[in-house]
């Protein structure tokens, strides 16, 4: 009876593949301009195949950020834990523009883009639980996890942004054609470092495009009170910027690949602002509604949230059906249940380990432990 069952699931499915539309056209928010005399196209082509992965995607980082929120509370998760959830436009919008040869610096709100730069979700969940299979071998945690092309997770607000540019300035010197994107909030772009390094960028016309994922709060604080000005798009002054609905991941796609194609044009580089939004609070310590209401997280979820605007587009145009963008939650769902279940039981990274990779490609050396007694040994 099973396989009957299932023999007809897969005729209905290739039956109805043949009804959707291969692709549709968008109509989209026009993005604010600094110092440019065009900006992105206001319309949008989208294939079935990218819309279904854009929405598993995002799905996909949803799912797992609930996820970690449910471990932490489990206290299975410890220490800093900055969720993603509601910004998930940013990172899908931003991976769809660019090559996986191009580069990738970000804050402490790093899950999402960890995910879309190739790490899988079962080795993200195992990094924040502290285990031997995680992306960072359990010793990185949520705001520490690489990988190739992917240089993190910054612990330190706003530092991640001068190495951004000193990443752009190697793109410059090898002479490959690739960029550097490096991401910041709006509780960091007051940063006295964040506008040195525009300067420099600017005098030197690296290939780097300048991201700020204003959330509207730098943790407890709204931009409003935070910065006399909440045009972070012109805060480059001399580069030129946009300002980008950052809810729209159509949106992010084609402001990205316009500021991708200024960069690597040789006109230096660009600000890009996302207007987004995160559902959680600042951190897991923080409960997000002492600053905020309530109705206005619901509010935010009701009418903008990034994978309804998605979906609903994917259904109202022809391109997908209900049905079948449910058999990817259903799909997503389970994948991260078998991560988290091994991000529970896998074993933690034994002590003698510690002190190992803090180099890369160098000769073995002993570093000291706590006292002199202790030391440990240190392999690339």
């Amino acid at each position: 009876m099973g396989a009957v069952s299932e023999a007809s699931r897969v005729m209905v499915a290739s039956r109805n593949y043949a009804d959707f539309a291969n692709e549709a056209t968008f109509e989209m928010k026009k993005c604010d301009l600094h110092r440019l005399e065009e900006g992105p196209s206001t319309t949008a082509v989208m294939t079935r195949e990218e819309g279904l992965q854009y929405y598993k995607t995002m799905q996909t980082i949803r799912r797992m950020e609930l996820k970690a929120d449910q471990l932490y509370k489990q206290k299975i998760i410890r220490g800093f834990c900055h969720l993603y959830d509601g910004q998930e436009a940013c990172c899908v919008g931003i991976e769809a523009a660019i090559k996986p040869t191009d580069h990738v610096i970000t804050a402490y709100r790093a899950h999402g883009f960890t995910y879309t730069r190739g790490v899988p979700v079962r080795e993200i969940l195992t990094e924040l639980t502290g285990r031997k299979g995680g992306c960072a071998k359990g010793k990185g945690g949520s705001m520490h996890m690489y990988t190739k092309n992917f240089y993190g997770g910054n612990g330190i607000v706003g530092a991640q942004v001068p190495l951004g540019a000193g990443i752009a300035l190697a793109c410059k010197y090898f002479g490959k054609n690739e960029i550097c994107l490096t991401l910041y909030g709006d509780g960091a772009a007051n940063q006295g470092q964040i506008f040195e390094t525009f300067n420099m960028a600017a005098l030197w016309k690296l290939p780097c495009i300048f991201i700020c994922e204003n959330n509207r709060y730098g943790m407890g604080t709204s931009v409003e009170r935070a910065a006399a000005s909440t045009d972070y798009y012109r805060r480059g002054d001399f580069i030129p910027g946009l300002r980008v609905d950052g809810m729209d991941v159509l949106c992010v796609r084609e402001a990205t690949k316009f500021a991708a194609e200024h960069c690597r044009s040789g006109k230096g580089p660009i600000v890009m602002e996302l207007q987004t939004y995160r559902y959680h609070g600042h951190s897991m310590s923080d409960p997000g509604i002492s600053y905020r209401t309530r109705e206005e997280i619901q509010e935010v979820r009701s009418k903008s949230d990034p994978i309804t605007l998605l979906k609903d587009r994917m259904v109202n145009n022809n391109l997908a059906s209900i049905e079948e963008l449910k058999d990817i939650d259903v799909a997503v769902r389970k994948e991260i249940e078998e991560a988290a279940q091994f991000a529970t039981t896998d074993p933690e990274p034994p002590l003698e380990e510690l002190c190992q990779h803090i180099y890369f490609n160098e000769p073995p050396f002993e570093v000291r432990g706590p006292n002199q007694w202790i030391s440990y040994k240190s392999t690339s």
